[in-house]
């Protein structure tokens, strides 16, 4: 005898089914699609020059003194076997203007933008006015327009805030040409011979 078989033909595990096999399917042509995308060369960018990752390593939090006598900033800086930078500043008018603010506490330092801004800093011998410098690098060539400074001061009111005055003339000016002239003589001592 023959039994007759009965299936339950379950419109909703069908859909589903169908369902989960599109996303699937959409999901590898679009997965396709963007590794091919990665694979097509547009051509070289005349303005910037390629870049290459580096890995930075847990552990080298400082700005300058690295464990291996390097510094975390400045090896954004070093040249590879191509001699392409990795950033698009100066990388002399970066290391002169570190050196020259070392003295004042370091708020910001964008080396990928060439910005660097100090937080305020009061002199030990007049404690009643404190200064904040922020420094613009401006050019990858070390050229004298290639840094910006911008100084300014506070003094302590009566009351015990701080007030806004004007800035000795020419001392922005004279933080420009001492980061210069410290940018020339890292460039000097860095040719060889």
């Amino acid at each position: 005898m023959i039994k007759a078989c009965h299936h339950r033909f379950d419109l909703w595990s069908v859909s589903t089914g169908f369902s989960c096999i599109c996303h699937m399917l959409l999901s590898m042509i679009a997965l396709s699609t963007l590794v091919a995308c990665d694979k097509l060369d547009y051509g070289a960018d005349p303005t910037y020059p390629k870049q290459q990752e580096k890995t930075v390593t847990a552990g080298t939090s400082s700005v300058q003194g690295g464990s291996n006598g390097s510094s975390l900033i400045g090896d954004l800086f070093e040249e590879d076997e191509v001699n392409v930078l990795m950033v698009a500043v100066n990388g002399y008018l970066w290391r002169a203007s570190l050196d020259t603010l070392s003295f004042m506490p370091l708020s910001s330092a964008d080396p990928f933008g060439g910005v660097i801004i100090t937080d305020w800093y009061s002199p030990p011998e007049t404690p009643e006015e404190r200064f904040k410098v922020t420094a613009y690098i401006l050019d990858r060539a070390l050229r004298s327009d290639g840094i910006r400074v911008s100084v300014f001061r506070q003094t302590l009111t009566e009351t015990g805030s701080w007030a806004d005055v004007a800035v000795y003339e020419g001392l922005a000016s004279d933080l420009e040409n001492t980061i210069l002239s410290r940018a020339r003589e890292l460039k000097v001592r860095a040719k060889p011979g």
